[in-house]
């Protein structure tokens, strides 16, 4: 007996030695996985693009007290901290016919923290010129610089890109550019910049309330946090997906509390409107929901609670098959 123990402990410790020398010879990674997500929507293919994420000073809301805003953050297991982690992410669509990229990331626009949507699409299986189209929800950097390279180049060769008349009338035109605040310049040069290649080539178009959209995709005004910010509605079979933007800076306060807006509105009153009327149609509609600044993926649906509202990511699993 003695010695079939010692044999069994002479075996275990010899296991415990090897794992533990095979251990040491592991390297840690340190990259997450590439950032993207596919789901599908009637006969269409959604795959969400991780861009990266900025880090949002809770003080930058308006409209709550700052230790309200604060509790409803730790609610959420969020850093209550000076900063909270806000996620940037763009929406691929393909189509039968078409594959369309809503958004494009801030590129190099805002650090080192952001800029992944083409390394996130080509490990998605995609290449650049394979778009053929770019809905712009607005016009502010961390959506549209990413249309453009280091040099200025077009980074969506062959694709056509769409922005709202409003929203190009108001961030492409020199004159109110010269009369903002000299702390907003930069942004409507990042908009210029950006749009200019295409605008060069003939692949800058603009669209009003309304007007039809390629590839099953409708326009849903919601203006506030810019003049001409847009919300796309895509239909395939029985399917519907609400890509909305920035109706959500900050799920964890926006969502029980709607009325809360960001710093970052132009129009503070419209956004919350907006905003307001987007989450009833989606609650009451159970619309599938894709968020530019929720958290990663951003995809998901809204649910009406008692106060406001709730977030209810989808899960991950295989794709549903095509009937």
């Amino acid at each position: 007996m003695n010695h079939c123990f010692k044999i069994i402990t002479a075996l275990a410790l010899s296991a415990a030695a090897a794992t533990g020398q095979a251990a040491d010879h592991l390297s840690m990674p340190t990259e997450q996985a590439p950032g993207f997500f596919r789901e599908r929507v009637g006969t269409a293919l959604l795959t969400a693009l991780y861009d990266g994420d900025f880090s949002l000073k809770p003080t930058l809301l308006k409209g709550m007290a700052a230790d309200s805003i604060q509790h409803l953050l730790a609610q959420m297991f969020q850093d209550s901290g000076p900063v909270v982690q806000t996620a940037v992410n763009a929406y691929l669509v393909q189509t039968a016919d078409q594959l369309v990229l809503v958004d494009a990331g801030a590129a190099a626009c805002f650090g080192p923290t952001m800029g992944h949507i083409v390394s996130n699409l080509q490990a998605a299986g995609y290449q650049p010129e394979d778009v053929d189209v770019v809905l712009l929800t607005h016009m502010h950097p961390d959506h549209i610089c990413g249309l453009v390279d280091g040099d200025g180049q077009a980074v969506f060769s062959r694709a056509t890109v769409w922005g709202a008349g409003d929203e190009a009338a108001y961030w492409l035109d020199p004159a109110i550019a010269r009369q903002a605040a000299e702390s907003n310049r930069p942004f409507f040069a990042m908009a210029q910049q950006a749009i200019a290649p295409y605008r060069k080539a003939g692949r800058f178009r603009t669209f009003a309330p309304g007007d039809a959209l390629p590839a099953g995709f409708s326009v849903v005004p919601s203006p506030g946090h810019t003049p001409g910010h847009t919300s796309y509605l895509f239909h395939s079979e029985a399917d519907n997906l609400l890509i909305w933007g920035d109706i959500i800076h900050a799920y964890a306060v926006q969502l029980p509390h709607p009325e809360v807006s960001i710093e970052f509105d132009t129009t503070p009153a419209r956004a919350i409107e907006s905003r307001q009327r987007l989450l009833q149609q989606v609650a009451g509609e159970k619309l599938l929901v894709a968020g530019a600044h929720m958290p990663f993926p951003g995809v998901g649906h809204i649910r009406k609670d008692e106060q406001g509202y709730h977030w209810v990511p989808v899960e991950f699993g295989p794709l549903k098959p095509l009937n």
